[in-house]
């Protein structure tokens, strides 16, 4: 299929050099380090909050769930995986196997990784995130036989949907329904499955980095993106849906950006979006990300193309019935007033940085630290003003740790940026200890913690 010949090119050839793989012992510490000490301060901060009786309006914050202590057999096949990959990282195979492998070695390791953390709860961990009462599941009846007629009163009726819905566009339900008319019914399957989508992100994430950056970042991204902490919630999590639908609208928009493409590519990114807007309120903002990449590489009249294109969904919607900008609005007033009045803005907006340090793991440090020193910077633009906007207006205060899962992947495409230096760029080590460390934290808040979700 030659629309899909991009995403498979055969590797580009790149030298191995003694230098080109600099020390990132000392720098990686110095990351860790200043890491464990953010989080330690937030957490700090947190305990201090509750003894205070400050407005937090969780009972384990800053997560949305419950703390526990969940350690059995179960338990070893998250650490297990992790140490195989980890080894593997380190004596560089990564950098050795073809492109199309390492597309295929970062969805597998990604998808087991989820499905191994969410196997600590045994086979209910699988299902009982999609079975929970505040769960889009429980909304799949009121569709019936009239989607249509669903999405007509999809606003009017978002006081007798799960919370879940009421806070999001349909476009998870009618996903979920529309499977269910396949004969997909049972929370299990359906947990593997989007479980499955969700891990698909790695491969296209690294698609768009390959194409904006070079071949060698790429590769070194793949594990640290496979092995992050979010991946605790990306299992059996719509929002990992929303997640590959986003990513893939960016790496067509990025692809599309290159010489000589066809302007189709543009109007698949815009297309994505627009789905990605049936799902989620806030993923527009990543089609900043694609305006700044296309006006990077000089092609600006793109724009128009994915801009037409992203409004081709939402219009349908809207001619179905469902009027988005009216469902955002139902969605901050019920927010307003279920969680505005438990919950302070100044608190949550502490809080909710805290989660994004500890969601993406100690490699965002280095990602921070070094936005300056890769391409890749546009992949920063609309995940960084969306996580800003959210905090900003007081709309998420809390749960961000899946509401912001289409963001992180591009929060950390700076990390694998090379150290500044005469090092030759032949090839890019991935930070293997903060990929360690990100990789215990996930194992840890699993055992720790039964999330929501």
């Amino acid at each position: 299929m030659p629309f899909l010949r991009p995403f498979l090119r055969p590797s580009l050839r790149f030298a191995q050099h003694p230098d080109s793989q600099p020390s990132w012992r000392s720098s990686s510490a110095r990351d860790l380090a200043l890491w464990a000490g953010l989080v330690a301060l937030g957490l700090g901060l947190t305990v201090l909050a509750v003894r205070v009786g400050a407005r937090v309006g969780v009972a384990s914050p800053p997560f949305t769930g419950r703390y526990r202590l969940k350690l059995d057999l179960g338990s070893l096949l998250a650490p297990v995986i992790a140490i195989g990959a980890l080894l593997a990282i380190n004596r560089g195979i990564g950098q050795r196997l073809p492109w199309r492998a390492v597309l295929l070695a970062g969805f597998l390791l990604a998808f087991s990784w989820a499905i191994a953390l969410a196997l600590v709860d045994g086979g209910n961990g699988l299902a009982q995130p999609l079975d929970l009462p505040r769960s889009y599941l429980h909304d799949v009846p009121m569709v019936g036989n009239d989607p249509i007629g669903f999405l007509r009163r999809y606003v009017s009726a978002a006081p007798t949907l799960s919370i879940d819905s009421r806070q999001h566009p349909p476009g998870a339900v009618l996903l979920l329904w529309a499977l269910g008319r396949l004969g997909l019914h049972s929370p299990e399957v359906l947990g593997v499955l989007i479980t499955a989508v969700g891990a698909l992100s790695v491969p296209l994430v690294a698609v768009a980095v390959r194409s904006l950056c070079h071949e060698p970042a790429a590769r070194a991204l793949v594990p640290v993106l496979a092995l992050a902490p979010y991946a605790v919630w990306l299992a059996v999590s719509l929002d990992a849906v929303t997640l590959t639908i986003c990513a893939a609208a960016v790496a067509c928009g990025v692809l599309g950006s290159e010489p000589r493409r066809s302007p189709w590519w543009a109007a698949a990114a815009g297309l994505l979006i627009g789905v990605g807007a049936l799902f989620s309120y806030s993923v527009a903002w990543l089609g900043t990300s694609i305006l700044v990449v296309y006006f990077v590489r000089r092609r600006p009249l793109l724009n128009v193309v994915s801009g037409a294109a992203s409004l081709v969904p939402v219009g349908l919607a809207r001619m179905a019935g469902f009027v988005w900008p009216d469902g955002l609005t139902a969605a901050q007033a019920d927010f307003s007033l279920r969680v505005g009045p438990h919950r302070s803005w100044a608190l949550w907006a502490m809080l909710d940085v805290l989660l994004v340090l500890i969601a993406a793991g100690p490699t965002i440090v280095p990602a921070a630290r070094k936005i300056r020193l890769t391409p890749g910077w546009p992949f920063l633009v609309g995940a960084a003003l969306a996580v800003l906007f959210a905090i900003v207006s007081g709309l998420s205060r809390g749960e961000v740790e899946r509401s912001f899962l289409p963001f992180f992947p591009w929060l950390l495409v700076a990390a694998v940026a090379p150290e500044p230096g005469p090092a030759p760029r032949g090839a890019v080590a991935s930070p293997v200890l903060l990929i360690a460390v990100g990789a215990a934290t996930a194992v840890i808040l699993q055992a720790v913690l039964r999330t929501a979700w």
